[in-house]
């Protein structure tokens, strides 16, 4: 295939395999709609390409894989009434379907930080590999946002109530938990992530060859912290409403409870009530979950929360969102339901 790389994303043809690089380093390779249709444009001719056995994906530079969408971008575009938000969020959905039915081996390279919308450009492929600096979050209740690209149907995946915890609270985990939690395929220290790229064009040249050599490069990773919790946040995230939640972690014992209650507390209400539905619904295929997270992002955009979050955390950085409401008890079952309704304009839909 031709080269198809732009200043935000390179592609480079290594034998069999396309090696793309998201390449915004000092943004933390935050997705621009430019990055994302280059990908887009990139994984729907290398499924036609005969000669192209395997996709990889990495992000440039040593501090992120992708830090999630360019939230300033959309932040300016929403209050300016500018076309971004409807644009950006119909293409990275239907760009996650794709990476999700991709026909051939799809590797993300996990090394650094990976949150928000880099989640959706990597947890949706077939091998999912951390490396050491691996950090993952899904951290947008914090933001007056909810876990979208896909989330609708890889955290309910994960064991337990983890998914749940995850949503709920933003926490970061690292590669042991990434691993431990279903999210990753594979751990291999960073230091020999190099190593595997340069052995991947000719293992995706052959059959099984990718599988064979991830069996025998991957290692296995420290102890889980999240594994020795995981106990404890099946019970106290086993409540039907955040407030059961919240209450059940004021009886826990442990650090990390009082660590969760407080990341509840700070984050938006509606974020939360939200979110917990959300991740609580039984979706019967990712376009569903992608179809509602397209509903309810549109309600988020039109509201008050996203956008006071994001001034608080990344405009003004003062980290004093002025939520509305800002009680739990103020956002009842009607106002949830109202973000999961039809939005005046065509739902999602994607090509065949």
């Amino acid at each position: 295939m031709d080269d198809v790389s732009t200043a935000e994303v390179r592609v480079e043809r290594r034998g069999a395999m396309l090696l793309v690089t998201l390449d915004r380093p000092r943004s933390l390779n935050a997705l621009t709609l430019g990055m994302i249709e280059a990908l887009d444009a990139v994984l729907a001719v290398a499924a036609e390409d005969a000669t192209v056995g395997a996709v990889a994906i990495r992000g440039a530079g040593e501090r992120a894989f992708c830090a999630g969408g360019d939230v300033r971008a959309l932040w300016e575009a929403g209050r300016s009434g500018a076309p971004l938000i409807r644009d950006l969020y119909w293409r990275e959905y239907r760009l996650n379907r794709r990476i999700a039915r991709f026909p051939k081996p799809y590797v993300a390279l996990i090394d650094g930080i990976v949150m928000g919308g880099g989640v959706g450009v990597s947890f949706h492929g077939s091998h999912r590999i951390v490396g050491d600096r691996a950090v993952f979050a899904m951290p947008e209740t914090a933001i007056g946002f909810f876990p979208d690209v896909g989330a609708g149907w890889l955290l309910p995946r994960c064991p337990g109530r983890v998914g749940l915890y995850l949503g709920l609270t933003g926490a970061r985990l690292g590669p042991a938990d990434v691993v431990h939690a279903g999210l990753a395929t594979h751990y291999l220290p960073s230091s020999q992530l190099g190593h595997l790229i340069e052995r991947l064009p000719e293992a995706a040249g052959r059959p099984d060859g990718l599988d064979a050599l991830l069996a025998a490069a991957a290692k296995p990773p420290e102890p889980s912290p999240l594994a020795s919790r995981r106990e404890a946040i099946d019970r106290c995230f086993s409540g039907g409403t955040v407030e059961a939640i919240l209450a059940a972690l004021a009886a826990e014992d442990g650090a990390w409870a009082g660590e969760a209650a407080a990341s509840l507390r700070q984050a938006s209400p509606t974020s939360l009530k939200v979110t917990h539905r959300h991740l609580s619904t039984a979706y019967h295929d990712l376009e569903a979950v992608l179809r509602a997270e397209y509903r309810v992002t549109g309600h988020f955009m039109q509201g008050n929360d996203f956008y006071e979050g994001v001034r608080a955390a990344i405009i003004d950085k003062d980290r004093r969102p002025r939520w509305r409401p800002d009680r739990l008890e103020s956002v009842d079952e009607q106002q949830v339901a109202a973000y999961f309704a039809p939005l005046d304009e065509p739902d999602l839909v994607f090509p065949e």
